[in-house]
Parts: structure tokens; sequence; C-alpha cells
């Protein structure tokens, strides 16, 4: 890691007050910098934006729907890219249009045999993946019953669950510890209003949540407003000097989850 750079950022610290510099050297001390992840939803239909969202040049996250068209050549095309991959996987919402949830959704009324089926064979749908998230999810997310059912098979399978954190609510958290399955949660949506203002206002809060904390963890989405919201991406990226983006098996290592052994580039 450059220790002078993140001496510089110590310097710079200083006018923002003491808290800030007693984290940035005790960040050096450990020889890092903060770490950014930048998880990018709703790949493997083919959706707007992802091509841009694969080129960034640094390493993001990328979660995938199953059973969808371009579900395999896009969990392909970023794990050839040496992106990590995880499954996005379609969970019941408390409302909102169920369409949105696509093919085999996990739902609260469905048996638990079904329930394993459906996340084992999501699992099996895409490549390259070591860990989960909740595409929707804010009912499924309550359930004791479904997490425990789902969170056991990524037990099994050897992968973490990302808590998307639709609902503030969630249990997600307390039921990993219980099983034992690595769980990160997510803490920043950046395009949750669809423009460009919007997502460099929240990566700014990102980078202000990194003055203080070791990690933090952003989600955004392909589709409708993708190519800007990866065109902001890249840019912050690009100026980003005192924080470090990763792949989200960076915040795993040492927690059983291997991460991806290919090497990032960018083209």
């Amino acid at each position: 890691m450059n220790k002078q750079l993140i001496i510089l950022t110590i310097c710079a610290s200083a006018i923002f007050g003491l808290p800030q510099i007693l984290f940035a050297e005790q960040l050096l001390e450990q020889g890092g910098l903060p770490k950014a992840v930048i998880v990018i939803d709703d790949l493997g239909n083919n959706m707007t934006g992802t091509e841009e969202m694969l080129n960034l040049p640094y390493p993001i996250t990328v979660a995938i729907m199953p059973f969808l068209p371009s579900t395999k050549s896009d969990a392909e095309a970023a794990h050839r890219k040496g992106h990590d991959v995880i499954v996005h996987l379609p969970m019941e919402p408390l409302k909102g249009n169920q369409s949105w949830l696509g093919p085999g959704a996990i739902t609260c009324d469905l048996s638990d045999e079904e329930i394993r089926k459906r996340v084992n064979a999501a699992i099996d749908d895409v490549p390259h993946a070591i860990g989960i998230n909740n595409h929707m999810g804010s009912k499924a997310t309550v359930d004791e019953r479904v997490m425990n059912i789902v969170l056991t098979v990524c037990h099994e399978r050897g992968l973490f669950f990302l808590d998307s954190h639709t609902n503030y609510r969630s249990i997600v958290s307390k039921v990993a510890r219980q099983i034992g399955v690595p769980c990160i949660e997510n803490h920043i949506f950046l395009d949750d209003i669809k423009n460009k203002k919007h997502v460099m206002k929240q990566l700014r809060l990102l980078q202000q949540h990194l003055t203080e904390h070791e990690k933090c963890v952003a989600i955004g989405h392909v589709g409708a407003g993708g190519k800007g919201t990866a065109e902001v991406i890249k840019q912050v990226q690009a100026q980003a000097r005192d924080i470090e983006f990763v792949g989200i098996s960076k915040l795993i290592e040492g927690q059983g989850i291997q991460e991806n052994p290919l090497q990032f580039h960018p083209n």
C-alpha cells in the first residue's frame, strides 16, 4: 500500500478534526486504506449499462439474476474481467410489482423443501457465484423461517450473504450469525433517484463514511439510468485517492470464502 499517500491523507484530513486523523493513523499502522465495495444489481437480462459497468476501471461486484437470457454470459464476462460475481436472488417484497421478481423467486408461502430447491437452483444457474444478495425481499428478509432455509443453503454451499437492506427490520444478520454464514450489509443505494447528480451525491456520502469507517458497501443498478450511474462511478473512481475500490470478497477474506482468483483487468 502507498504509505506516502496515506500520510498525505492524514495531513489533509487535519482540517476536518482529530477523529479523522486518528482513524487515518490507525489505518496507516494496519497498512491499508478504507475499502469501498460497489455492487451492481440486476444483471442477467441484457440490461442497459451492463457493458459500461463491466468496463469500469476498478473491481466491482456484480449481482446477477438467475434464469434470465444473459445470466450466464454476464457472469462469464464479469469473471473474465476479475469482478466478483454473486447471485441476485429474487425474494418477496412487502409491496411492489410481483412481476419485477423474475423467475425462481423465494416467496413466504413456499414450503421448506421448495425454498431449498429454488435457492440451490439459483446458485447453480449463476457461474462463478461466491455469494448471494436479495433482489427486493422486504418481506422475505424479516421472515425467520425463510431466512433460516436460505442461509442454511448458503452455509452448505460455502457462500456469504449480502443483505441489500430493503427493510430496516431485516433479521438476516442475526440469523446468519446463528448459522455461521458470513454476512455483510449494504450501507448506501447509489441510484434510488435515477439521475447523475443524485448518484454523485451518494458517492460523496460513501467517501464521507470512509473517513471514519474501514469499509462501505454501496449498491447501484443496470437498467434505467445504468449508463449514467456507470459514468459517475468511473469519474469518482478516477479521482479518489484516499480509498481503495475492491470486490466484496476482500471484505470477507478469512471467513471461509474464496475471492475471485483472476487478476482484475478492465478490458
